[in-house]
C-alpha cells in the first residue's frame, strides 16, 4: 500500500481538545457552556449508535446536552412543536434531528422549522443557499469534515480537479460547494451518469457518498489522487465497509480514507465545531 492513511479518529481527536480549551476559556469568563439537542425518533439501531456517540462527544468537550428520544408513533406536529420550543430554549444552541426518521414524517418539513441559527447540522435551505452563494455559515458537518480532512494533507487543493459521487441534500451537493468554494473543478456524478468510471479516473480528488459496497474499484483511481470515502454499509456479519474497494485503491491513491475511523470521526466534530459558532453568537 502506498497511500497515506488519514485517520479522520486522530484529527478529530485533536480538535475535540481545541473545542474543549475553548469551553473551559468560556467557563472561566462566566458564560454558560455550549448547548446541543438532539431528538432521536423510534429505535433505529444505526440512529442509536449515532446519538450514544454525539453523547459522548458532548461530554468530553463540555458540552450541554439534550437528547430527547421520542416515539415512533410521534405525529409530525407534536415533534414540529418540540422543535419549536427549542428554537426558543436560550440555553439550546444547536438543534439536530437524527435522520432517517419514520416514514410517517416529512423530514424535510422538519429541518425547515429549525432555527436557521441553530442548524448545526448545517442542512437547513437558509444554510445550504449561504454555501452556493460563497457566504457560508453554519456548514453541513460531513462536507465541512471533509474539507478539514484535504487541509490535513497539505496538498494546496486550488485548481485541481474534483468528482463527488452522490447528490444528496446532505452529503453530495453540498461537498461539491465546497469544494467549488475551495477553487476545485468539481463534476458530480449521481445515478444518471453515464460514465462515472471517466469522471473518478481524472480527478485529484475523489469524494464517494452513496453508501454502495466497492462501488469504486481500485482501478478507476487516478495515480497520486485524494480518496475520501464517505459511504458505510454493513455486510451480514456486521462489518462496515465503503464505497472504495480499498486496499485496490490505497495502491494507486496518495491518501485515503478508511472506513470505520475516516470520515465519520470529522462529521462529528464539525457538529461540535457549529455548535460552539452558535454558541459564541458568530453565525450571521
Amino acid at each position: 500500500m502506498s497511500a497515506q492513511i488519514l485517520n479522520g479518529n486522530a484529527i478529530a481527536r485533536e480538535l475535540r481538545a481545541g473545542i474543549r480549551e475553548r469551553v473551559e476559556s468560556r467557563a472561566a469568563a462566566g458564560e454558560r457552556p455550549p448547548g446541543l439537542a438532539v431528538i432521536l425518533v423510534g429505535n433505529d439501531p444505526a440512529s442509536e449508535i449515532y446519538v450514544r456517540h454525539k453523547r459522548k462527544d458532548c461530554e468530553e468537550v463540555g458540552f450541554h446536552s439534550n437528547v430527547q428520544h421520542l416515539s415512533a408513533n410521534v405525529t409530525q406536529e407534536d415533534l414540529a412543536e418540540r422543535i419549536a420550543h427549542l428554537n426558543r430554549d436560550a440555553s439550546i444552541d444547536g438543534i439536530l434531528v437524527q435522520l432517517p426518521l419514520p416514514g410517517h414524517l416529512d423530514a424535510a418539513r422538519i429541518i425547515d422549522l429549525i432555527d436557521p441559527a441553530k442548524d448545526v447540522d448545517g442542512v437547513h435551505p437558509f444554510n445550504i443557499g449561504r454555501l452556493a452563494l460563497r457566504r457560508p455559515t453554519l456548514r453541513s458537518c460531513t462536507p465541512k469534515g471533509v474539507m478539514q480532512l484535504l487541509e490535513h494533507t497539505g496538498v494546496p487543493i486550488r485548481g485541481l480537479d474534483a468528482t463527488v459521487i452522490g447528490a444528496s441534500n446532505h452529503v453530495g451537493r453540498p461537498m461539491g460547494l465546497e469544494l467549488l468554494l475551495a477553487g476545485c473543478t468539481v463534476t458530480t456524478a449521481h445515478k444518471f451518469s453515464r460514465d462515472t468510471r471517466a469522471a473518478v479516473s481524472h480527478a485529484d480528488i475523489v469524494v464517494s457518498a452513496v453508501g454502495r459496497r466497492d462501488l469504486v474499484p481500485g482501478d478507476w483511481i487516478k495515480p497520486g489522487a485524494i480518496v475520501i470515502d464517505v459511504g458505510i454499509t454493513r455486510d451480514d456479519a456486521g462489518k462496515l465497509h465503503g464505497d472504495v474497494c480499498f486496499e485496490e485503491a490505497a495502491e494507486r491513491a496518495a491518501w485515503i480514507t478508511p472506513v470505520p475511523g475516516g470520515v465519520g470521526p470529522m462529521t462529528r466534530v464539525a457538529m461540535l465545531q457549529n455548535t460552539l459558532l452558535a454558541a459564541e453568537g458568530l453565525v450571521s
